[in-house]
């Protein structure tokens, strides 16, 4: 049987930044295997699908609503199976979070603390940053020790009037959407079309310059679908894959799960996981737009999708009671159906922190690569700090001249999946502990935002890939 150092399970944010770490620590003669399900789909060819222009290659990689049963049609899990993972429909939103959002309980009465904290994460932050070459202000309302390395995008006309009335409270969203050419990658065009960037500006694994999958470390297989791993006491002895219809079973000194919540979790439960926690908790952020008609003033500019976020009604006492809120003003091609009024409107994302709940969840489903993923309801918590948001709006938006200010229907989804095997301090409250091992199976990493132990309003691609880095940099 072949043994490695470290066997890999995907190829997203999570396992890349984490082996882009391991291979600077790691020896000369280390070997390393990579396990991705799905294959190459270079971005030249998603663009020439997307003008009709049939490549093929779309057809290699399964659609990702039927690689799992959904419990809850009404709740979307969006995700991207293939080389470089969810990286491919990203948005490219990377906002830090907030040094309260990892002290919850302690600060607040609320859930959990997390195990590990903003000062310790800090560095990891700044250097996925660099790695990702991230756009941003300087002065932002989360404390930094480096400047980012792209200057920020231009604010739109509404995000100006903002920004003057509420200072670091509204920022230019930091984002891996380039404000300038850098590397492989074209300014952003602002096309709103950003699952799949027209012009390359957004920051994607096959476009980036780590250098991490062609290190002659690394053998790459793909096609190769991992089903369960062999666990023996407090150790993962094999794990087990699926490729070209044979069933394979390979040795490791060291495993990292990176595919995403919903597969971590399915892989585990298929193992025997002995924690009861593994694939409880299941949930990511509510979010919905409010649309703000303005008179007599235009909201144009801005140099990317997303242009600001906002915070005024992010943190402080009222997390005791109801959910923080990020706020995003974008300048996407709305217009107002009003003669010479098509441009008097802004609209804005409001995005809501959640709680875990146990009873949404990632369970064994009949067909083992097929888990049961159900998800109920926001917590009351979220569902509270939408009234407030409700409540206060009209007061903080004073300073436009509103109109009139419409709420949507909530989405679906935000894109995010957190949660399924969360961190704690304490083994008996949480699956990983802070460097992302397994409280029980001391050689196994499960990587990504699965680990998440409570879910901010921000986006999770930054810190999921800080974590990873910070997980490989203390544990080898």
């Amino acid at each position: 049987m072949r043994h490695y150092d470290l066997i890999v399970a995907g190829t997203g944010f999570a396992s890349t930044f984490f082996l882009y770490k391991y291979l600077q620590k790691a020896p000369a003669n280390a070997k390393v295997l990579v396990l991705e399900r799905g294959h190459l789909y270079p971005h030249a060819d998603r663009l020439r699908d997307l003008r009709g222009e049939k490549s093929g290659l779309s057809k290699l990689n399964p659609n990702h609503g039927e690689t799992f049963v959904n419990k809850n049609p009404d709740k979307h899990w969006p995700f991207t199976v293939g080389f470089g993972g969810s990286s491919n429909c990203w948005y490219g939103c990377t906002p830090r979070f907030l040094p309260s959002d990892f002290r919850m309980k302690s600060k607040y009465g609320v859930a959990e603390d997390w195990p590990i904290q903003y000062d310790e994460l800090e560095p990891y932050y700044s250097e996925a940053e660099h790695l990702m070459n991230i756009s941003g202000p300087e002065d932002t309302p989360f404390p930094r020790n480096s400047k980012y390395p792209l200057p920020p995008h231009s604010f739109s006309t509404v995000d100006k009037v903002l920004h003057k009335a509420y200072g670091n409270q509204w920022i230019s969203q930091p984002t891996a959407r380039a404000s300038r050419a850098v590397g492989k990658r074209n300014p952003c065009c602002v096309s709103a079309s950003c699952s799949v960037c027209p012009v390359s500006a957004k920051f994607t694994i096959e476009n980036s310059e780590m250098i991490v999958y062609t290190d002659p470390r690394v053998e790459m297989s793909y096609g190769s679908l991992v089903t369960y791993l062999e666990l023996e006491q407090t150790q993962a002895k094999k794990i087990y894959f699926t490729k070209d219809g044979k069933d394979t079973a390979f040795s490791a000194d060291v495993f990292a799960l990176g595919t995403n919540a919903i597969f971590n979790a399915s892989i585990l439960l298929n193992s025997g996981d002995a924690h009861p926690l593994t694939g409880k908790g299941l949930g990511e952020q509510f979010g919905f737009d409010a649309v703000v008609h303005l008179k007599d003033m235009e909201n144009v500019g801005g140099s990317t999708w997303v242009t600001a976020n906002g915070y005024m009604l992010y943190d402080g006492d009222h997390r005791k009671n109801f959910a923080a809120c990020l706020m995003e003003s974008n300048n996407a091609p709305y217009v107002r159906l009003e003669s010479g009024k098509w441009r008097h409107l802004a609209t804005f994302r409001m995005i809501f922190e959640d709680l875990p709940q146990e009873e949404n969840q990632v369970a064994r489903g009949e067909d083992r690569n097929k888990p049961e993923v159900s998800f109920n309801k926001p917590s009351d918590y979220t569902l509270r700090g939408v009234r407030n948001l409700k409540e206060k709006l009209p007061s903080l938006l004073s300073v436009l001249p509103v109109e009139d200010i419409r709420y949507l229907e909530p989405y679906k989804t935000e894109a995010h999946i957190l949660g399924t095997t969360r961190m704690h301090a304490d083994s008996r409250k949480g699956v990983l502990d802070k460097n992302l091992l397994h409280h029980i199976y001391r050689n196994l990493f499960v990587l990504g935002s699965g680990s998440f132990t409570t879910f901010t309003p921000n986006n999770p691609t930054l810190t999921l890939s800080a974590l990873s880095l910070h997980a490989a940099d203390k544990s080898f």
